[in-house]
C-alpha cells in the first residue's frame, strides 16, 4: 500500500494508516461505526465448521476494537459447477451460527464462481469514540494477558496430514471457533489501555504492533504461554506451516531469545493463527483481577509479559 495516498479525516479514528484491527470512523459525538473484512480458504475439512471459523475470524476484529458486531455480509467463492452445493450451504450455516451467537445480523454478501473456495465476512460494529481500543497505549510496567492458546497453524498443518489426534484437532476447533466476545467485554470492563487479536503474524508479530503503535518494548515469560496440546511436539517434528517460517524470518531481529534459543517451542512466537486470542494490555494493579475474571468465564487466559521502556530507536521483544 505503499504508492496509495490514504486518506484523512478528522472523524477517522483508525485508518489504514495504523495497523489496527477495522477502520472506525465517529458518526457523532457519542457513536462511531467500525467495520472490517476478512475471508480465507478452509482451515479444516468440515465444511460447517469452516464457516463457523472463518465467520469467529472476521467477528473478532470488532471485539479487538472494543466494539459490539451489528451487521455481516458473507462473501463467498464457490466451484458451483464442480462441488456439490451442499457444502456451500453448510459453510453459510456454520457462519450464520456464529453471527446469531454474536447478536448480529446477516443482511447479504457476494459471490462468484471461483476454482477453490473462500468464505469470510464483511462485519460492521458500533463502539462509543471514548471507550474504542486500538494497539495504541500501552505503557511501560503494563502486564500483557493473551486469551487463547497457541498452535493453530502448527495443529492444522498436523491435520492436513492426517497425523493429529482426534483430540488435538478437536481442541484446535474448539479454541478457534470460540468468539472473543466475552474477553472483549472483560478486557473494556477493566479499561484496557491497548487491544488487538493475534491471527497471521502470530504472537510475536501482533504483540510488536502493539509494542510499535505505543513506543514500547516488550519482556515474554516463554513458561506462561498457554499452547495447544500438541503444538510443540510437532514443531520438534518440524511439522510448520509456511507461515511460521516467514514470520519468524520477518520478526527474528526483534524478537531475543534470551535462554535456549534452539528449543522447537520458540516456532509458537511465529505460528500464524486462525481466528486467535485477544492480547490486552492492562496496569498491574487490574491485571491479576482481570485475568481470574477472564478465567471464570470460560477463557484459557494466561499472564504472558510485561511492557518496558523503549531503550533504543525500534521496540523488541525479549523472551525470558
Amino acid at each position: 500500500m505503499c504508492g496509495l495516498n490514504l486518506p484523512q479525516h478528522e472523524n477517522l479514528l483508525a485508518g489504514a494508516d495504523s495497523h489496527d484491527d477495522a477502520g472506525v470512523y465517529k458518526l457523532r459525538p457519542d457513536l462511531a461505526i467500525i467495520q472490517t473484512l476478512d475471508f480465507f480458504t478452509p482451515i479444516v475439512d468440515d465444511p460447517f465448521v469452516f464457516g463457523q471459523v472463518a465467520a469467529a475470524n472476521a467477528l473478532s476484529d470488532v471485539y479487538a476494537m472494543g466494539g459490539t458486531p451489528l451487521t455481516a455480509m458473507n462473501i463467498v467463492g464457490f466451484p458451483i459447477e464442480s462441488m456439490d452445493k451442499q457444502i456451500l450451504q453448510e459453510i453459510l450455516l456454520g457462519g450464520l451460527s456464529k453471527i446469531e451467537e454474536a447478536g448480529a445480523l446477516l443482511v447479504g454478501g457476494h459471490s462468484i464462481k471461483d476454482d477453490e473456495v473462500k468464505y469470510g465476512l464483511s462485519v460492521t460494529g458500533t463502539v462509543h469514540p471514548d471507550g474504542l481500543k486500538t494497539n495504541k497505549g500501552a505503557r511501560a510496567g503494563d502486564r500483557l494477558i493473551l486469551t487463547k492458546p497457541l498452535g493453530t497453524g502448527i495443529i492444522a498443518t498436523a491435520v492436513k496430514q492426517k497425523i493429529a489426534t482426534a483430540r488435538e484437532t478437536d481442541q484446535m476447533i474448539e479454541s478457534m471457533i470460540m468468539l472473543n466476545r466475552k474477553a472483549s467485554e472483560i478486557a473494556v470492563e477493566f479499561d484496557c489501555h491497548a487491544l488487538t487479536d493475534v491471527t497471521g503474524f502470530g504472537l510475536a508479530g501482533h504483540a510488536l504492533e502493539i509494542c510499535d503503535a505505543s513506543e514500547v518494548s516488550l519482556e515474554l515469560t516463554r513458561q506462561e504461554l498457554p499452547l495447544l496440546p500438541g503444538a510443540v511436539e510437532y514443531a520438534e517434528r518440524g511439522i510448520l506451516p509456511g507461515g511460521t517460517k516467514t514470520n519468524r524470518k520477518f520478526y527474528q531481529f526483534r524478537v531475543i531469545l534470551t535462554t535456549k534459543p534452539e528449543i522447537a517451542e520458540n516456532w509458537l512466537l511465529f505460528d500464524p493463527q486462525t481466528s486467535g486470542g485477544l492480547l490486552i494490555s492492562l496496569p498491574e494493579e487490574k491485571a491479576a483481577t482481570c485475568l481470574s475474571a477472564l478465567q471464570n468465564a470460560g477463557i484459557t487466559a494466561a499472564m504472558i509479559g510485561t511492557f518496558t521502556p523503549l531503550t533504543g530507536k525500534c521496540p523488541e521483544i525479549r523472551v525470558l
